[in-house]
């Protein structure tokens, strides 16, 4: 079976905005997210953002709802036009291009912010992902992410569980592999220039058995999650990082 398969979001995209859909359920993580960026961004109005793997636009739409100026890439040409299509509906103007995070379409020093959320783990190249949005941050831009973390309880939840088991997450469409392990990807940002770094549990699905079947329940009920911010980042975990006033001399 092919893993990593991104070619689910291709097959995903015009159903992207359905509330019925499996794929809106990611929809719903947008208040838990921003509530943690939230502490870092006093005020979005008038900032510009980048979303990096923007999808069908949930997180490019909520910054846009807030007085953000967006642009957001992705490497599905279907998201992207199905981006557009939402945007216009909702008379968002949010700059969409088709792009990858290892060649980011816009220039140095171009954003206040980037986000890029349940994408890390899918990217070919984390190093190049890190440099090239380092690059195109402003100098104290903040970079804000969410990932997966590389662990038996990740493979657990996230492949054998939810994947395998219960058909919630397409089969194939995570490779335990690619997750990464936060002291990894600290490592990366340092490597790139970042500082000011701070990483902290997402919990989705609670830290045991009956935690996780309230969750699970949860879901099913409401198409939602009940997310928190904790200190353990043992299966998904969500950041922020600070480009330095000076560039890496490594990039």
């Amino acid at each position: 079976m092919k893993k990593n398969d991104l070619e689910f979001y291709d097959v995903s995209a015009e159903n992207w905005w359905n509330t019925d859909a499996k794929i809106y359920a990611l929809y719903h993580l947008n208040q838990p997210r921003f509530a943690f960026f939230d502490r870092y961004v006093s005020d979005w109005k008038g900032l510009t953002a980048l979303d990096v793997g923007c999808g069908g636009g949930f997180s490019c739409e909520f910054m846009a709802q807030r007085g953000v100026a967006v642009s957001g890439i992705d490497q599905s040409p279907k998201c992207i036009a199905k981006a557009k299509e939402h945007a216009k509906s909702q008379n968002l103007g949010i700059d969409y291009q088709q792009g990858f995070s290892e060649n980011i379409p816009y220039g140095d020093n171009t954003f206040n912010i980037v986000t890029c959320v349940d994408v890390l783990e899918h990217v070919a190249d984390l190093d190049k992902t890190v440099s090239e949005i380092h690059r195109v941050l402003k100098p104290r831009g903040l970079f804000l992410f969410d990932t997966i973390n590389r662990t038996l309880k990740s493979k657990i939840i996230m492949i054998w569980l939810l994947e395998n088991l219960l058909s919630e997450i397409p089969k194939g469409i995570h490779d335990w592999n690619k997750f990464i392990k936060p002291k990894e990807l600290i490592k990366s940002l340092k490597y790139k220039g970042f500082e000011n770094i701070e990483i902290k549990g997402f919990d989705l699905f609670g830290n045991n058995l009956p935690q996780n079947d309230l969750a699970y329940l949860y879901y099913k009920k409401t198409g939602g999650f009940q997310a928190r911010i904790s200190d353990n980042p043992s299966v998904m975990y969500i950041g922020k990082a600070e480009k330095g006033t000076l560039y890496s001399s490594q990039e």
